[in-house]
């Protein structure tokens, strides 16, 4: 207001000096202090009337610009009295805060959903049995959101040619006290790399021998218990630890009464080599009761490595990933404890955008019969049309421990609709 009654005052005065001094001759000193002896009264109720204008004018704008913001502002809600007069009660807030922002609170009771189809063939003879000639092997259904500002809940349901079941369902608490993270529910182990994938997620139609000989399997020990993990912070590589207690009910554990509980540890280590490669190291430890005997256990000791490199500028087209485990078994077993190890080493290639080729060897002693060692070997080709699909072709030649040979082809169709969480890295 002060700008333009400035702004104003000029404006007159300048008029003044006009309409005064005529054809750009200057006011004289006389002239200056008298003016109203030379302004007749006409022009100056002339310059009121345009000075009343122009305030009326800026009144006018002024009240405009407030009633738009207004517009733009919420209304401001009456605080609510406390019944007793005891005060003005504060007013709850719209909504909760969810965790993961606005996309995440519509999940509440919407949850990201996704079914991923796991169809496999086969071909050849295998006198060990092995999968059939075709075979929708596992329909798979997630079901995953936020639960609240502090947790989120994951359910993977399986549908098999035989069963329905429940392949993990947990509630995980990201950020407990002392940087701790917690699962509670069924869920994979952490035990080396392989048994802690789904079967989608595997490079390969099958699981390694090992695994299927001395960890369980597919089921491996997958089972209700507890996990609880934490970073260990320091200035040299990403390293994690993680702990797990389970009910004691696997492929592998048995549970003759509550308290025969099992334990899984694993310690993760990983560094970045170069900008296009990185190492990642682990140790892992798992113990339980076995039910051979009342007091009988068995203990499962493994080692895993996996290197990666992927060329920044060619990162869609090519990579190379070499991996490894190495699991020792002891199973106290009548009369004496059995000692089995077992191994597997595979390497992938990607030579394309959608195509990866790959090479595994197999190894393994049998839990309960370490002198009979199974061997094999297969290669393998992938190709992935996009993210929602893949179809590999597996041969595969084996050569059990009674000496008896199987050679066959592997074919599978991945395929995958709806939104479906990133696995572990």
């Amino acid at each position: 207001m002060g700008v333009l009654s400035r702004s104003t005052a000029m404006a007159v005065t300048l008029s003044i000096a006009s309409t005064v001094g005529g054809a750009g001759r200057p006011l004289s000193a006389a002239e200056a202090q008298e003016p109203a002896a030379v302004t007749s009264k006409d022009e100056l109720a002339g310059l009121r009337s345009q000075l009343e204008a122009l305030k009326e004018d800026y009144t006018t704008r002024l009240a405009e610009i407030e009633a738009r913001l207004d517009a733009l502002q919420p209304p401001i809600q009456a605080e609510a009295a406390v019944p007793g007069g005891a005060g003005p009660a504060a007013s709850p807030p719209a909504s909760l805060p969810i965790y993961g922002g606005a996309a995440a609170s519509s999940k509440v009771f919407n949850p990201d959903i996704a079914v991923i189809g796991d169809f496999i063939g086969a071909a050849g003879k295998s006198p060990g049995g092995g999968e059939p000639s075709l075979d929708m092997h596992e329909s798979e259904v997630s079901f995953q959101a936020v639960v609240d500002p502090y947790a989120r809940a994951d359910f993977f349901l399986t549908f098999g040619p035989d069963e329905v079941g429940v392949e993990e369902g947990f509630i995980t608490f990201p950020t407990l006290p002392g940087g701790l993270a917690m699962k509670v529910g069924k869920m994979r182990d952490a035990f080396g790399k392989v048994d802690a994938m789904h079967n989608h997620v595997m490079p390969w139609t099958d699981r390694p021998l090992v695994n299927r000989n001395l960890v369980g399997g597919e089921d491996s020990l997958a089972d209700a218990g507890i996990s609880v993990s934490r970073l260990i912070p320091n200035p040299w590589l990403f390293l994690e630890v993680t702990g797990q207690v389970y009910r004691g009910e696997s492929a592998v554990f048995k549970a003759p009464t509550r308290g025969d509980l099992a334990y899984v540890s694993h310690l993760r280590a990983y560094r970045d080599l170069s900008e296009s490669s990185n190492l990642d190291l682990g140790g892992s430890f798992a113990y339980g009761h076995n039910g051979v005997t009342s007091d009988s256990t068995t203990r499962l000791l493994g080692i895993d490595a996996t290197y990666r490199w992927r060329p920044l500028r060619r990162s869609i087209y090519t990579h190379v990933l070499g991996r490894g485990e190495l699991i020792w078994s002891r199973r106290q077993d009548l009369p004496r404890s059995v000692d089995a190890f077992g191994a597997y080493g595979y390497l992938e290639y990607q030579f394309a955008r959608r195509w990866f080729a790959g090479a595994r060897f197999d190894y393994s002693d049998r839990a309960d019969e370490p002198s009979v060692a199974d061997k094999g070997g297969s290669l393998l080709l992938t190709y992935w049309p996009s993210e929602f699909s893949q179809v590999r072709a597996q041969y595969r030649h084996t050569r059990l421990g009674e000496g008896r040979t199987t050679n066959e082809l592997l074919f599978q169709f991945l395929f995958a609709i709806g939104a479906h969480g990133a696995h572990a890295f």
